[in-house]
Protein backbone atom coordinates (compact mmCIF):
# COMPACT_ATOMS: atom_id res chain seq x y z
CA UNK A 1 0.00 0.00 0.00
CA UNK A 2 1.54 3.14 -1.03
CA UNK A 3 2.58 5.88 1.40
CA UNK A 4 0.54 8.73 1.78
CA UNK A 5 2.73 12.14 2.00
CA UNK A 6 0.52 14.64 4.05
CA UNK A 7 -0.07 18.47 2.82
CA UNK A 8 1.29 20.72 5.49
CA UNK A 9 -1.30 23.29 6.60
CA UNK A 10 -1.93 25.65 9.21
CA UNK A 11 -5.29 26.13 11.26
CA UNK A 12 -6.87 29.13 12.63
CA UNK A 13 -8.41 28.86 15.93
CA UNK A 14 -10.93 31.85 16.65
CA UNK A 15 -13.75 31.85 19.86
CA UNK A 16 -15.79 34.70 21.26
CA UNK A 17 -17.86 34.39 24.44
CA UNK A 18 -20.34 32.74 22.51
CA UNK A 19 -20.40 29.26 23.52
CA UNK A 20 -18.81 25.75 24.63
CA UNK A 21 -18.66 24.45 21.37
CA UNK A 22 -16.73 26.99 20.05
CA UNK A 23 -13.52 26.84 22.79
CA UNK A 24 -10.50 26.56 20.94
CA UNK A 25 -10.26 23.38 22.50
CA UNK A 26 -12.84 21.64 20.54
CA UNK A 27 -11.81 23.23 17.51
CA UNK A 28 -8.31 22.05 17.56
CA UNK A 29 -9.87 18.73 18.17
CA UNK A 30 -12.29 18.69 15.48
CA UNK A 31 -9.64 20.26 13.67
CA UNK A 32 -6.86 17.40 13.91
CA UNK A 33 -9.55 15.04 13.21
CA UNK A 34 -10.56 16.42 9.87
CA UNK A 35 -6.78 16.55 9.06
CA UNK A 36 -5.87 13.03 9.99
CA UNK A 37 -9.28 11.98 7.41
CA UNK A 38 -7.93 13.79 4.73
CA UNK A 39 -4.08 13.12 5.19
CA UNK A 40 -3.39 16.89 6.83
CA UNK A 41 -0.43 17.44 8.71
CA UNK A 42 -0.51 20.75 11.21
CA UNK A 43 2.40 22.59 11.17
CA UNK A 44 0.82 26.08 12.27
CA UNK A 45 -1.19 27.69 14.35
CA UNK A 46 -2.96 31.34 14.77
CA UNK A 47 -5.39 31.55 17.16
CA UNK A 48 -8.00 35.18 18.17
CA UNK A 49 -9.27 33.90 21.58
CA UNK A 50 -11.84 36.17 22.86
CA UNK A 51 -11.82 38.27 19.98
CA UNK A 52 -15.40 39.09 18.10
CA UNK A 53 -15.51 38.21 14.56
CA UNK A 54 -16.78 41.17 13.19
CA UNK A 55 -13.84 42.99 11.73
CA UNK A 56 -9.97 42.65 11.28
CA UNK A 57 -8.44 45.55 13.42
CA UNK A 58 -8.81 43.22 16.78
CA UNK A 59 -7.61 39.99 15.40
CA UNK A 60 -4.07 39.68 15.76
CA UNK A 61 -3.78 36.21 14.80
CA UNK A 62 -5.74 36.50 11.38
CA UNK A 63 -3.89 39.61 10.71
CA UNK A 64 -0.50 37.46 11.41
CA UNK A 65 -1.82 34.50 8.85
CA UNK A 66 -3.01 37.49 6.17
CA UNK A 67 0.33 39.11 6.92
CA UNK A 68 2.52 35.02 5.76
CA UNK A 69 0.44 34.37 3.04
CA UNK A 70 0.64 37.75 1.21
CA UNK A 71 4.62 38.11 2.19
CA UNK A 72 5.12 34.54 0.81
CA UNK A 73 6.26 33.04 4.64
CA UNK A 74 4.63 29.46 4.39
CA UNK A 75 5.44 26.41 4.45
CA UNK A 76 1.98 25.17 4.42
CA UNK A 77 -0.66 25.02 1.45
CA UNK A 78 -4.00 24.89 2.70
CA UNK A 79 -5.82 26.51 6.27
CA UNK A 80 -8.13 24.47 8.52
CA UNK A 81 -10.28 26.67 9.90
CA UNK A 82 -13.92 25.06 12.07
CA UNK A 83 -16.25 26.57 10.09
CA UNK A 84 -17.50 29.72 8.06
CA UNK A 85 -18.12 31.53 11.30
CA UNK A 86 -14.80 31.07 12.44
CA UNK A 87 -13.25 33.11 9.67
CA UNK A 88 -15.74 36.09 10.73
CA UNK A 89 -19.06 37.13 11.41
CA UNK A 90 -18.09 40.59 8.80
CA UNK A 91 -20.83 42.62 8.44
CA UNK A 92 -19.99 42.85 4.75
CA UNK A 93 -20.09 39.12 3.43
CA UNK A 94 -17.65 40.59 0.72
CA UNK A 95 -14.86 40.97 3.25
CA UNK A 96 -14.76 37.20 4.20
CA UNK A 97 -14.67 36.65 0.41
CA UNK A 98 -11.59 38.78 0.02
CA UNK A 99 -9.96 37.93 2.86
CA UNK A 100 -10.13 34.12 1.39
CA UNK A 101 -9.18 34.77 -1.59
CA UNK A 102 -5.78 36.47 -0.94
CA UNK A 103 -5.08 33.30 0.46
CA UNK A 104 -6.11 30.96 -2.73
CA UNK A 105 -3.91 33.71 -4.62
CA UNK A 106 -1.25 33.07 -2.95
CA UNK A 107 -2.11 29.29 -3.72
CA UNK A 108 -3.47 27.99 -0.16
CA UNK A 109 -6.50 26.74 -0.04
CA UNK A 110 -9.20 27.04 2.95
CA UNK A 111 -11.15 24.23 4.22
CA UNK A 112 -14.45 24.37 7.08
CA UNK A 113 -13.97 21.72 8.47
CA UNK A 114 -17.25 21.23 10.13
CA UNK A 115 -19.12 21.93 7.17
CA UNK A 116 -21.32 20.21 5.45
CA UNK A 117 -19.99 21.46 2.01
CA UNK A 118 -16.48 20.72 0.13
CA UNK A 119 -14.86 24.66 -0.32
CA UNK A 120 -13.76 23.48 -3.64
CA UNK A 121 -15.36 26.10 -6.14
CA UNK A 122 -18.07 24.75 -7.17
CA UNK A 123 -21.15 26.06 -7.85
CA UNK A 124 -22.94 24.38 -4.92
CA UNK A 125 -20.24 25.08 -2.55
CA UNK A 126 -20.00 28.74 -3.31
CA UNK A 127 -24.17 29.28 -2.77
CA UNK A 128 -23.63 27.47 0.51
CA UNK A 129 -20.41 29.51 1.85
CA UNK A 130 -22.50 32.52 1.03
CA UNK A 131 -25.34 32.10 2.61
CA UNK A 132 -22.95 30.86 6.06
CA UNK A 133 -21.55 33.95 5.60
CA UNK A 134 -24.68 35.98 5.45
CA UNK A 135 -26.26 33.75 7.92
CA UNK A 136 -23.13 34.41 10.41
CA UNK A 137 -23.34 38.38 9.94
CA UNK A 138 -27.35 37.99 10.63
CA UNK A 139 -26.66 36.05 13.79
CA UNK A 140 -24.53 39.14 14.97
CA UNK A 141 -26.87 41.68 14.43
CA UNK A 142 -29.55 39.97 15.91
CA UNK A 143 -27.86 39.41 19.05
CA UNK A 144 -27.03 42.55 18.90
CA UNK A 145 -30.56 44.00 18.89
CA UNK A 146 -31.10 41.33 21.83
CA UNK A 147 -27.87 42.70 23.98
CA UNK A 148 -28.88 45.76 23.53
CA UNK A 149 -32.71 45.06 24.56
CA UNK A 150 -31.46 43.37 27.52
CA UNK A 151 -29.23 46.40 28.72
CA UNK A 152 -31.88 49.21 28.53
CA UNK A 153 -33.89 46.98 30.71
CA UNK A 154 -31.18 46.56 33.21
CA UNK A 155 -30.36 50.16 32.64
CA UNK A 156 -34.08 51.19 33.54
CA UNK A 157 -33.95 49.26 36.41
CA UNK A 158 -30.57 51.75 37.73
CA UNK A 159 -27.65 49.12 36.93
CA UNK A 160 -24.98 50.62 35.10
CA UNK A 161 -24.03 48.63 32.38
CA UNK A 162 -20.35 48.99 32.07
CA UNK A 163 -17.68 51.86 31.74
CA UNK A 164 -15.60 53.36 33.96
CA UNK A 165 -17.46 54.78 37.05
CA UNK A 166 -16.06 58.40 36.90
CA UNK A 167 -14.51 60.70 39.33
CA UNK A 168 -16.20 60.93 42.96
CA UNK A 169 -18.16 57.40 42.16
CA UNK A 170 -16.88 53.86 42.54
CA UNK A 171 -18.52 50.44 41.69
CA UNK A 172 -20.03 48.25 43.72
CA UNK A 173 -21.90 44.78 42.64
CA UNK A 174 -24.85 43.89 44.07
CA UNK A 175 -27.27 40.84 43.73
CA UNK A 176 -30.53 41.42 41.35
CA UNK A 177 -32.15 42.40 44.02
CA UNK A 178 -29.47 45.21 45.01
CA UNK A 179 -28.00 43.30 47.77
CA UNK A 180 -23.95 44.78 47.96
CA UNK A 181 -21.58 42.36 47.83
CA UNK A 182 -18.33 44.15 47.10
CA UNK A 183 -16.69 47.25 45.66
CA UNK A 184 -15.20 46.62 42.29
CA UNK A 185 -11.75 48.18 41.60
CA UNK A 186 -10.08 49.05 38.16
CA UNK A 187 -9.81 46.49 35.89
CA UNK A 188 -12.50 43.97 38.13
CA UNK A 189 -15.38 42.12 36.06
CA UNK A 190 -18.82 40.54 37.53
CA UNK A 191 -17.99 36.63 37.31
CA UNK A 192 -21.52 35.62 37.87
CA UNK A 193 -23.80 36.24 35.06
CA UNK A 194 -27.05 37.00 37.37
CA UNK A 195 -24.86 40.03 39.61
CA UNK A 196 -25.24 43.26 38.82
CA UNK A 197 -23.00 46.81 39.24
CA UNK A 198 -24.62 49.79 40.44
CA UNK A 199 -22.64 53.25 41.31
CA UNK A 200 -22.00 54.52 44.90
CA UNK A 201 -20.33 57.69 45.91
CA UNK A 202 -16.38 57.62 46.08
CA UNK A 203 -13.90 58.83 48.09
CA UNK A 204 -14.98 62.10 50.32
CA UNK A 205 -11.95 64.05 48.49
CA UNK A 206 -12.81 63.09 45.82
CA UNK A 207 -16.60 64.15 45.96
CA UNK A 208 -15.20 67.75 46.98
CA UNK A 209 -12.74 67.25 43.77
CA UNK A 210 -16.10 67.34 41.78
CA UNK A 211 -18.22 69.97 44.07
CA UNK A 212 -15.40 72.13 43.68
CA UNK A 213 -15.35 71.94 39.83
CA UNK A 214 -19.49 72.81 39.62
CA UNK A 215 -18.54 76.08 42.51
CA UNK A 216 -15.72 76.95 40.07
CA UNK A 217 -18.70 76.78 37.01
CA UNK A 218 -21.63 78.05 38.91
CA UNK A 219 -20.45 80.18 41.24
CA UNK A 220 -16.94 81.48 40.37
CA UNK A 221 -17.78 81.85 36.75
CA UNK A 222 -14.60 80.37 35.30
CA UNK A 223 -15.11 79.16 31.42
CA UNK A 224 -14.39 75.53 30.69
CA UNK A 225 -10.90 76.05 29.67
CA UNK A 226 -9.96 77.93 32.77
CA UNK A 227 -11.04 75.39 35.11
CA UNK A 228 -9.09 72.39 33.67
CA UNK A 229 -6.07 74.77 33.72
CA UNK A 230 -6.36 75.07 37.23
CA UNK A 231 -7.16 71.55 37.89
CA UNK A 232 -3.83 70.83 36.22
CA UNK A 233 -2.58 73.29 38.16
CA UNK A 234 -3.00 72.17 41.37
CA UNK A 235 -2.15 68.30 40.44
CA UNK A 236 -6.23 66.73 40.86
CA UNK A 237 -5.99 63.78 38.78
CA UNK A 238 -9.20 63.56 36.45
CA UNK A 239 -11.06 60.08 36.37
CA UNK A 240 -8.76 58.11 33.80
CA UNK A 241 -5.32 59.37 36.07
CA UNK A 242 -4.83 62.20 32.76
CA UNK A 243 -4.87 65.86 32.09
CA UNK A 244 -7.48 67.49 32.25
CA UNK A 245 -9.28 68.95 29.33
CA UNK A 246 -11.64 71.40 28.81
CA UNK A 247 -14.08 68.17 27.42
CA UNK A 248 -13.19 66.62 30.26
CA UNK A 249 -14.83 69.19 32.48
CA UNK A 250 -17.91 69.57 30.12
CA UNK A 251 -18.76 65.98 30.43
CA UNK A 252 -18.47 65.88 34.26
CA UNK A 253 -20.42 69.42 34.50
CA UNK A 254 -23.32 67.83 31.84
CA UNK A 255 -23.73 63.98 33.09
CA UNK A 256 -26.65 63.10 35.17
CA UNK A 257 -25.11 60.59 37.43
CA UNK A 258 -24.21 63.18 39.24
CA UNK A 259 -27.30 63.90 40.91
CA UNK A 260 -28.10 59.95 41.17
CA UNK A 261 -29.27 58.87 37.61
CA UNK A 262 -28.35 56.02 36.00
CA UNK A 263 -27.81 57.05 32.12
CA UNK A 264 -27.05 54.37 29.41
CA UNK A 265 -27.27 54.83 25.06
CA UNK A 266 -24.94 58.51 25.16
CA UNK A 267 -22.92 56.55 22.34
CA UNK A 268 -23.22 53.52 20.51
CA UNK A 269 -20.15 51.46 18.51
CA UNK A 270 -22.69 48.22 17.31
CA UNK A 271 -21.33 45.68 15.21
CA UNK A 272 -17.71 47.51 15.11
CA UNK A 273 -17.85 50.55 13.58
CA UNK A 274 -16.75 53.68 15.12
CA UNK A 275 -18.50 55.32 18.37
CA UNK A 276 -21.04 57.63 17.36
CA UNK A 277 -22.82 59.86 20.11
CA UNK A 278 -26.04 59.79 20.29
CA UNK A 279 -28.90 62.45 20.83
CA UNK A 280 -29.98 62.87 24.18
CA UNK A 281 -33.63 61.73 24.02
CA UNK A 282 -32.56 58.52 23.07
CA UNK A 283 -31.03 58.44 26.77
CA UNK A 284 -31.59 55.35 28.67
CA UNK A 285 -32.45 57.56 32.14
CA UNK A 286 -33.15 56.21 35.21
CA UNK A 287 -33.70 58.84 37.70
CA UNK A 288 -32.76 58.15 41.76
CA UNK A 289 -30.62 55.44 40.67
CA UNK A 290 -27.85 56.15 43.34
CA UNK A 291 -26.91 58.33 45.81
CA UNK A 292 -26.25 61.72 44.06
CA UNK A 293 -23.11 63.94 45.02
CA UNK A 294 -24.55 67.32 43.50
CA UNK A 295 -27.01 69.21 44.94
CA UNK A 296 -30.09 69.35 42.17
CA UNK A 297 -29.94 73.47 41.91
CA UNK A 298 -26.48 73.46 41.48
CA UNK A 299 -26.56 71.00 38.81
CA UNK A 300 -29.74 72.53 37.23
CA UNK A 301 -27.52 76.00 37.21
CA UNK A 302 -24.71 74.25 36.20
CA UNK A 303 -27.35 72.90 32.63
CA UNK A 304 -28.72 76.49 32.43
CA UNK A 305 -24.80 77.88 31.52
CA UNK A 306 -24.19 74.64 29.35
CA UNK A 307 -27.03 75.65 27.53
CA UNK A 308 -25.15 78.32 25.20
CA UNK A 309 -22.43 76.03 24.71
CA UNK A 310 -20.89 74.89 21.13
CA UNK A 311 -22.26 71.38 21.82
CA UNK A 312 -25.99 72.39 22.23
CA UNK A 313 -25.88 75.17 19.88
CA UNK A 314 -27.84 74.40 16.55
CA UNK A 315 -26.15 73.65 13.06
CA UNK A 316 -28.31 76.95 11.80
CA UNK A 317 -26.60 78.91 14.81
CA UNK A 318 -23.69 77.82 13.89
CA UNK A 319 -23.63 78.91 10.82
CA UNK A 320 -24.94 82.08 11.61
CA UNK A 321 -22.18 82.68 13.71
CA UNK A 322 -19.70 81.88 11.25
CA UNK A 323 -21.25 84.80 8.99
CA UNK A 324 -20.72 87.31 11.13
CA UNK A 325 -17.19 86.65 11.94
CA UNK A 326 -16.65 85.99 8.15
CA UNK A 327 -18.30 89.88 7.97
CA UNK A 328 -15.99 90.89 11.02
CA UNK A 329 -12.84 89.71 9.73
CA UNK A 330 -13.08 89.49 6.05
CA UNK A 331 -11.69 85.46 6.19
CA UNK A 332 -12.44 82.40 8.22
CA UNK A 333 -9.37 79.97 9.14
CA UNK A 334 -9.34 77.37 11.97
CA UNK A 335 -6.87 79.69 13.44
CA UNK A 336 -9.68 83.10 13.07
CA UNK A 337 -12.29 80.88 14.44
CA UNK A 338 -10.90 79.49 17.29
CA UNK A 339 -9.34 82.91 18.52
CA UNK A 340 -13.03 84.28 18.73
CA UNK A 341 -14.70 83.51 22.22
CA UNK A 342 -18.03 83.79 21.18
CA UNK A 343 -17.84 81.20 18.17
CA UNK A 344 -17.99 77.29 18.36
CA UNK A 345 -14.28 75.83 18.03
CA UNK A 346 -13.09 74.86 14.48
CA UNK A 347 -12.94 71.29 15.82
CA UNK A 348 -17.10 71.46 16.33
CA UNK A 349 -17.59 73.08 12.95
CA UNK A 350 -15.51 69.95 10.86
CA UNK A 351 -17.90 67.54 13.64
CA UNK A 352 -20.82 68.89 12.48
CA UNK A 353 -20.52 69.64 8.73
CA UNK A 354 -17.86 66.88 7.82
CA UNK A 355 -15.62 69.46 7.08
CA UNK A 356 -14.60 73.15 7.13
CA UNK A 357 -14.81 73.27 3.68
CA UNK A 358 -18.41 72.45 3.54
CA UNK A 359 -18.88 74.17 6.28
CA UNK A 360 -17.73 77.37 4.43
CA UNK A 361 -19.80 76.20 1.37
CA UNK A 362 -23.06 76.71 3.30
CA UNK A 363 -22.34 80.19 3.99
CA UNK A 364 -21.09 81.21 0.61
CA UNK A 365 -17.41 81.80 1.48
CA UNK A 366 -14.42 80.65 -0.51
CA UNK A 367 -11.42 80.10 1.40
CA UNK A 368 -8.38 81.18 0.49
CA UNK A 369 -6.03 78.81 1.92
CA UNK A 370 -6.33 75.16 0.20
CA UNK A 371 -5.78 73.25 3.28
CA UNK A 372 -8.98 74.65 4.66
CA UNK A 373 -9.93 71.57 6.84
CA UNK A 374 -6.35 71.20 8.58
CA UNK A 375 -6.79 72.51 12.43
CA UNK A 376 -3.80 74.04 12.79
CA UNK A 377 -4.59 75.00 16.49
CA UNK A 378 -5.77 72.83 19.75
CA UNK A 379 -9.43 72.15 19.63
CA UNK A 380 -11.33 73.33 22.12
CA UNK A 381 -15.23 72.67 23.71
CA UNK A 382 -16.84 75.76 23.61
Amino acid sequence: MPIVTPILAAQYLRMSTEHQQYSTENQAFSIEKYAQDHSFKIIQTYVDAAKSGLSLKHRPGLRALLQDVTAGKTDYKTILVYDVSRWGRFQDTDEAAHYEFVCRSAGILIHYCAETFSNDGSFPSSIMKALKRAMAAEYSRELGVKVFAGQKRLAELGFKQGGPPGLGFRRMLVSPEHKPKRMLVFGDRKSIATDRVVLIPGPAAEIEHVREIYRMYTVKKMTLRGIAEELNRIGIPSAKKGQWTHTVVARLLSHPKYIGCNVFNQSTARLGTARIARPRGDWVISESAHQGIVDLATYARAQEMLGDIGFRRTNERILRELRALLDLKGLLSPRIIDSDPTSVCAATVKARFGSLRRAYELIGYKCRAPQVSRLDAKPRVD
